[in-house]
C-alpha cells in the first residue's frame, strides 16, 4: 500500500495566496504496511496512578518554565503529521493520512485525516497549521527558540481546503530531513486562541500570553486531555473516549488503553516507593541500580504481587553530563575547564555507584544519531595528574591546608555543582571526593525539580549536572549559537560560543548536501569537545520497572525507540493496560495471604 515518492512541479501554486490552487500532478504517499504494536488482547478502562516530584510551574507548552513538567503530555507526545515507526523507522501517518513532496526540496503537501478532532470536539483543519506558524512567530510567547525556528526554518503554511495544505521550508533540505522536520509539526488550536482580549501589536496572540495562559489548558489532539487540576497536589488526564479520532489510524489501535492517568505530587522518591509497594501507585521506575539490585526484593515482589521488567532500547541520547557556565569567574579559562573535565570521575561513578549498569556517554553533545555522531569520540578518563597540570597552568599551582588548590591571590579552586534530585546526591558526592584528588573543591547545590531547570536556564549556575533530550538529527543552535548565549531562558547552559562555531552551526542547520551536513556536524562536535565545556556523562540504554501484576504488556513489549513502557514523566508507547479481573484477584490474594510466583522479565531484543 506504500506509494512511490516522486517529484512534482510547483507551477500551479502561488505561495501565500489565499486562493492557492493544489497541483494536480502530485504523487501522494502513505504507508499502512508497518506492523502494529498495540496488543489485540488489550482491555480498555481503569486509572493509571503515577507521581511527579514537583508541581509544574505552568501548563503552557511554550514560554518561560514550559520546558519541563507536563510538556510531554501537552505537546511533545501529541500527534504530528507523520512519524517514524518505532521499530522499522519508516514514515507512517499520524494526523496526515497522505503526504507528497514537491520537486523543490522545500515543500511538503499534507492531507489531514478527516476524522481528526481536538479534545473539545472541534475538527482539526488546515487553519490550525496556518495559525501554528503565526503563534510560534509571535514575540508574545517569550520563546526565542520557537521564534527563530519558525522564522528561519519554516517559510510558509499554505491552505488549499480544510484538510489540505502545504508547508514550505525556508531553505532546501534533502527529502528525508524535509519530511522529518515538516512532518513533525504539530497544530495549535486556532479556535482556542481566537479573538485575544489584548492584542495591541496586532499579531493575533494575547499580548500577555505568558501570564494569561499560565494555567489554562488548551485542547489537544492526543488521546488524553487535562481534565482535573488540584494545584500543588495532582493532575488527572482523561481519555477522550472510544470515539477518539486516533482509533481510525491502525497504528493507534489497542494503545492508550486506560481511562485516566492521575499524577500526584510526591516530593520524595523513597516515600513514593512506599506508596507504590502499598498499591497506591501502579508502577515505579527501577532504573537506579540500587533500586533494581537491592531494594526490589521486598514482600510484594517475593509474593509475586509486583513484577519486574528490564527492556533495552536504542533511543538516541542528547547532550549532557556536567555543563560549565563560561560566564562565571574562572570558567572562561580553557585550562580550568580542561582540569575540571579530567577531575570528574564519571567512570568511577558508573562502576561504584551504578553497579556498572549504565554506560559512559562518549560524546558530550549526544550519542546514537547514526552517521551524524562523531565516530571516534571518546570520553576523557579520570586523570588527577592531567587535571593538576591544567589547573597549575591556570595559576592554581599551590595546595591549601585543606587539600584544595589556591592561586597567588589565595583564591580556592571551588565551584558549585547544581543538580535536581536527592537521588543523584550519592553520585555527586562520589564526584566531589574524587575531585579532591586533583585539588578541586565541588560544592553540592541541590535545587528541587523544575526549579533547578529554571535556575540553570537563568544562567545562575557554575556547574550543572543535566542531560537533555534529542531528536533523530542532532541540533546545536539552541546550545552553542551566540544568539542564545548570556541570555536568560535559553538552553545555552555553557554560555559558550565563537564566530567560527556560529558559522558552522548555521551552515549545518540549513545544508542540503547530506555528506556536507554530516561533516559539519562532526566538526561542530569536535569543536565543542576541544572547548571542554561539557564533561560527558552517562547514558541509560534501557527502561526498568516494578509494576503490579494487573498491568499487562504486549507479547513484544519493547520497540527499538521505546522511551517508556508505562506513563509517568511521559505517556510512552501507551501499549500497557489494566486487567481489572487480575487486579481484583491480586487484592483478594493480598488479604487472604495467597501468593504467586515472582516474575522478572528481561527483553534484550535491542541490547547493543
Amino acid at each position: 500500500m506504500k506509494k512511490l515518492l516522486l517529484a512534482s512541479t510547483l507551477s500551479a501554486l502561488s505561495f501565500g495566496a489565499m486562493s492557492a490552487t493544489l497541483p494536480t500532478d502530485l504523487n501522494w504517499q502513505t504507508n499502512w504496511d508497518e506492523p502494529q504494536y498495540g496488543s489485540p488482547e488489550a482491555k480498555r478502562g481503569g486509572t493509571f496512578r503515577a507521581y511527579m516530584s514537583s508541581f509544574p510551574q505552568t501548563l503552557r507548552s511554550v514560554g518561560p518554565d514550559a520546558n519541563s513538567g507536563l510538556r510531554s503530555y501537552i505537546l511533545d507526545e501529541t500527534p504530528g503529521l507523520v512519524v517514524r515507526h518505532p521499530d522499522t523507522l519508516e514514515f507512517i501517518p499520524e494526523l496526515a493520512n497522505e503526504w507528497a513532496l514537491a520537486g523543490d526540496n522545500k515543500t511538503v503537501y499534507f492531507k489531514l485525516n478527516p476524522e481528526a478532532k481536538w479534545s473539545d470536539g472541534k475538527p482539526v483543519t488546515a487553519d490550525d497549521f496556518v495559525f501554528m506558524l503565526k503563534f510560534y512567530r509571535s514575540k508574545d510567547i517569550l520563546e526565542p527558540w520557537y521564534n527563530d525556528y519558525y522564522n528561519k526554518t519554516v517559510e510558509d503554511v499554505i491552505k488549499f481546503d480544510d484538510l489540505t495544505f502545504a508547508v514550505k521550508a525556508a531553505k532546501e533540505l534533502n527529502p528525508e530531513e524535509l519530511l522529518l522536520r515538516m512532518g513533525a509539526l504539530r497544530p495549535r488550536p486556532a479556535h482556542f486562541y481566537a479573538n485575544p482580549k489584548k492584542d495591541d501589536n496586532g499579531d493575533g496572540i494575547h499580548d500577555n500570553f505568558v501570564r494569561y495562559y499560565n494555567f489554562k489548558s488548551e485542547p489537544t489532539t492526543s488521546a488524553y486531555y487535562l481534565a482535573d487540576i488540584k494545584k500543588g497536589k495532582s493532575v488527572t488526564f482523561k481519555h477522550v473516549g472510544e470515539d477518539w479520532w486516533g482509533y481510525t489510524n491502525k497504528y493507534y489501535e489497542n494503545r492508550y488503553n486506560v481511562d485516566k492517568i492521575r499524577i500526584t505530587v510526591i516530593r520524595d522518591n523513597d516515600i513514593a516507593k512506599k506508596h507504590f509497594e502499598k498499591g497506591s501507585l501502579d508502577s515505579f521506575g527501577l532504573v537506579l541500580p540500587n533500586l533494581w539490585h537491592d531494594k526490589s526484593d521486598t514482600a510484594p515482589y517475593q509474593k509475586g504481587y509486583i513484577q519486574k521488567f528490564w527492556g533495552y532500547n536504542q533511543y538516541p541520547v542528547g547532550a549532557g553530563g556536567v555543563w560549565m557556565n563560561t560566564a562565571m569567574p574562572l570558567l572562561d579559562d580553557l585550562n580550568i575547564r580542561k582540569g575540571i573535565t579530567y577531575a570528574i570521575d564519571f567512570d568511577g561513578m558508573i562502576e561504584n555507584i551504578m553497579r556498572g549498569d549504565y554506560s559512559r556517554k562518549p560524546n558530550p553533545t549526544g550519542y546514537g544519531h547514526g552517521k551524524y555522531t562523531l565516530p571516534d569520540a571518546k570520553a576523557p578518563k579520570f586523570d588527577p595528574e592531567k587535571a593538576a597540570e591544567a589547573f597549575a597552568a591556570a595559576g592554581f599551582d599551590k595546595i591549601g591546608s585543606d587539600g584544595i588548590r589556591v592561586n597567588d591571590k589565595g583564591q580556592r579552586l571551588s565551584f558549585e555543582l547544581t543538580y535536581a534530585t536527592p537521588v543523584h546526591t550519592p553520585r555527586i558526592a562520589f564526584v566531589r571526593e574524587q575531585a579532591k584528588l586533583a585539588g578541586l573543591d565541588i560544592e553540592l547545590k541541590l535545587i528541587d525539580g523544575s526549579s533547578m531547570f529554571k535556575y540553570v536556564r537563568e544562567k545562575k549556575h557554575d556547574l550543572a549536572f543535566l542531560d537533555m533530550g534529542t531528536s533523530e538529527i542532532p541540533t546545536y543552535w539552541e546550545y552553542f549559537h551566540s544568539v542564545n548565549a548570556n541570555k536568560p531562558q535559553t538552553n545555552s547552559f555553557t554560555n559558550y560560543s565563537t564566530p567560527e562555531l556560529d558559522e558552522k552551526i548555521i551552515e549545518y542547520r540549513f545544508n542540503m548536501d547530506m555528506d556536507k551536513k554530516i561533516q559539519l556536524g562532526h566538526e561542530i562536535q569536535r569543536d565543542i569537545i576541544d572547548a571542554y565545556v561539557i564533561v560527558p556523562g552517562y547514558m541509560v540504554p534501557y527502561v526498568r520497572y516494578g509494576y503490579w501484576r494487573w498491568l499487562k504488556l504486549p507479547e513484544k513489549p519493547m520497540n527499538r525507540m521505546t522511551e517508556a513502557l508505562f506513563s509517568g514523566g511521559i505517556i510512552g508507547d501507551g501499549t500497557y493496560w489494566i486487567d481489572k479481573d487480575i487486579k481484583k484477584e491480586t487484592q483478594k490474594a493480598m488479604k487472604s495471604g495467597k501468593t504467586f510466583e515472582p516474575v522478572v522479565v528481561v527483553d534484550d531484543t535491542y541490547k547493543l
